[in-house]
């Protein structure tokens, strides 16, 4: 016997529907190029998007046929997220902080047909025009007086090119398995790989995510998604923000600017923001040489690498402000995790209570997690067993684009990431599979050892590789950069003593200006392997 009930398909555009007639008044706010502070509202927001469709749909654009975007967070590309996916084309999200050749790589394997840019990029576009053959029309992310001079041939911006275009659009009627966007790994490894989200697993993902025990979005929030647009869905808040009425705040090119991100929040009333650990130290040190207080923010949530200890503690005490980690990946839309406390760890002591947020967080509802040892064994949830930590459900990746399936016998594909999850759910990244370093028949975790070393208060940011060791095969060597004052690579190691196993202390220290980052903002332990490649302990 089946339900009755009826078989509406799941589409970004139900979600647009209903932001537009229940949540119409509330606000978005933008950084943009040509404008310091662009105000209007969710309907201003989706008129707009209705003649940009018809402005695509002007260029011949058919289902299926993928649209870049190199774009910061703000009102266009939010209109881009909307009328491309809704009119049956694919919105491809392009991370301008890869290397041009990995960019020519991505829009080419795409085919993408046109490119939307911020003018801050028209350098890079330049660079790339005449490599990417299928790319029909380039247009600039701004109005005609702010047009930039470039050798682009038949540049567009982007107000005339929806200017003169309907208000009103019949969205075509979209099965929810039909491809909606599409976002390409950082390929630290190899060529970058392209994953291609549904319509229905988008907007599952943005009901999971909303959820109070997740990101808690409400009309009675304000949102600053400092994750980037342009990286894995900026978390999903684009979507999940407007069906829940939450007011949008963008910040344009403004992303890691710590007084520009202190106006958005105080001036519009900030309650929660996300985005990676070097943005909320950015700010930290910002809100602490300025002496600014941020009443409205409530939260933060980290999310891409592991947040410090001290980051956690200075937000609370210093501006309480509570931090959440958060975790998943591209191939996950991205959310798998998320650090919210239980009322039984909510009832410990600080101390206790610390241990459990340092972790990434329980699995939301969606997301079928398993931890399997090297012989593909399920471990137990003990909280000290570790191992690869394996995903599925209806927001996780099957494979990558236009490479086939990429999932185990069960089902489940391999997440790359090594994890330990406790009796009371909360998982605890302990490193990337290709990170842990074995030494003497003995795992150790690096990630352990980073949170270690950047809790030392003169410690601003380290990394921890594996050194080839002639006894051991591999030892670790901390990686640090300090706040600008001396440390000694004694005092540093004296840190760990109590902290974690004899074994597993670093055997030595290198101080280095600056660490290496991904593209996403993560530590680059591939760029610091090819740098200390000569390095020998013992």
């Amino acid at each position: 016997m089946k339900g009755q009930m009826m078989d509406v398909p799941l589409t970004i555009t139900e979600i647009m529907r209903h932001a537009d007639r229940i949540n119409g008044e509330t606000e978005v706010v933008s950084v943009a190029y040509d404008n310091p502070r662009h105000r209007y509202t969710l309907s201003d927001a989706f008129k707009r998007t209705r003649k940009l469709a018809n402005a695509l749909k002007s260029l011949g654009i058919k289902k299926g046929d993928r649209i870049a975007t190199l774009a910061w967070n703000d009102y266009r590309h939010l209109e881009l997220y909307y009328a491309i996916s809704c009119s049956g084309s694919v919105l491809h999200t392009i991370n301008p902080r890869l290397f041009p050749e990995q960019i020519e790589y991505i829009i080419n394997h795409a085919e993408d047909g046109i490119v939307f840019f911020d003018p801050l990029f028209a350098p890079l576009i330049e660079g790339l025009q005449a490599k990417c053959p299928s790319v029909k029309h380039f247009i600039a992310l701004c109005d005609a007086a702010h047009l930039p001079e470039t050798s682009i041939p038949e540049l567009m911006d982007y107000e005339s090119f929806i200017e003169s275009h309907n208000d009103s659009f019949d969205w075509p009627q979209l099965a929810e398995d039909d491809a909606s966007s599409l976002c390409y790994t950082s390929g630290t490894t190899g060529h970058p790989k392209g994953v291609l989200y549904s319509h229905r697993s988008t907007v599952l993902h943005s009901l999971a995510s909303a959820l109070p025990d997740a990101f808690s979005l409400s009309v009675h929030d304000t949102v600053m998604p400092i994750v980037p647009m342009f990286h894995v869905n900026g978390w999903g808040l684009a979507y999940s923000a407007p069906m829940t009425g939450t007011k949008l705040v963008l910040p344009g090119p403004k992303m890691a600017d710590g007084e520009t991100l202190t106006d958005l929040i105080n001036n519009e009333e900030v309650t929660m923001t996300a985005g990676v650990p070097v943005v909320w130290l950015t700010l930290l040190e910002h809100l602490k040489q300025s002496d600014t207080q941020v009443p409205s923010l409530s939260r933060i949530i980290v999310g891409g690498s592991a947040c410090p200890e001290l980051l956690i503690q200075e937000y609370d005490e210093l501006f309480d402000v509570s931090v959440h980690h958060a975790w998943g990946m591209t191939e996950m839309s991205p959310l798998g995790t998320f650090n919210q406390m239980t009322p039984k760890i909510a009832a410990l002591s600080e101390q206790e209570q610390m241990a459990y947020k340092l972790k990434q967080g329980r699995i939301v509802f969606g997301v079928d997690m398993r931890i399997e040892d090297w012989q593909g064994e399920a471990v137990e949830w003990d909280g000290h067993q570790f191992g690869a930590v394996k995903v599925r459900g209806p927001w996780v990746a099957s494979g990558y684009y236009k490479q086939g399936e990429s999932i185990d016998s069960n089902g489940y594909f391999d997440t790359g990431d090594v994890a330990s999850i406790d009796p009371h759910g909360y998982m605890l990244i302990t490193d990337r599979s290709k990170d842990v370093i074995k030494s003497g028949g003995e795992w150790i975790s690096s990630i352990e050892l980073e949170n270690i070393a950047v809790g030392h208060p003169d410690i601003k940011e380290a990394a921890v590789i594996g050194v080839p060791h002639k006894k051991w095969g591999e030892r670790p060597l901390l990686i640090a950069v300090t706040r600008d004052v001396d440390v000694s690579a004694e005092e540093l190691l004296a840190h760990f003593e109590g902290k974690v196993a004899k074994f597993c202390m670093p055997d030595a220290v290198e101080f280095i200006k600056e660490l290496p980052h991904t593209a996403t903002g993560k530590l680059s332990k591939k760029d610091l392997r090819e740098q200390f490649a000569s390095y020998v302990l013992g």
